[in-house]
């Protein structure tokens, strides 16, 4: 069974919001044979990365960049997973009270050198999250989830 790690950083109700659909899209009914596993990104580990086949990845902007959390996570799973998860499908969603330009340019360096492969746009939110940005957090979790589908 294939395994999609979800890696968050939740710390206010939107980002609560975008990630509980994000899941939901990811355990749809429509998916089988992919394992959901969510971890906190101060909890996830090199171990959970290579025990994964993709990866959806979630974020608030903090002062134009990912969260610290997130920015710990890669730095504490980068060289580990560096030559073991090439080409594996991964995307991300991010939300800001401002700009998230910063934050998706540093998800996206940092997948770059781990030579992940972006299987579906990034879900950007800046603002209180609306029905419409919730409703692409799930297509994204649907969308990531499907790609690992056998």
């Amino acid at each position: 069974m294939a395994r999609l790690l979800i890696v968050h950083h939740t710390p206010s109700p939107g980002m609560q919001a975008m990630f509980e659909q994000a899941v939901a899209g990811a355990t749809t009914d429509e998916i089988e044979g992919v394992e959901v596993i969510r971890k906190a990104a101060l909890a996830a580990t090199a171990a959970d990365v290579l025990e994964a086949d993709g990866y959806l990845l979630g974020t608030p902007a903090n002062l134009g960049y990912m969260s610290g959390a997130l920015k710990h996570f890669f730095d504490a799973v980068y060289y580990p997973c560096l030559d073991s998860t090439t080409g594996r499908p991964f995307s991300c969603y991010v939300h800001g009270n401002e700009g998230t330009e910063g934050a998706l340019r540093a998800i996206g360096s940092i997948t770059t050198g781990l030579s992940w492969k972006q299987v579906a746009e990034p879900v950007t939110v800046s603002g209180q999250p609306d029905s419409d940005s919730l409703s692409a957090c799930w297509e994204l979790g649907a969308t990531v989830a499907a790609n690992l589908m056998g």
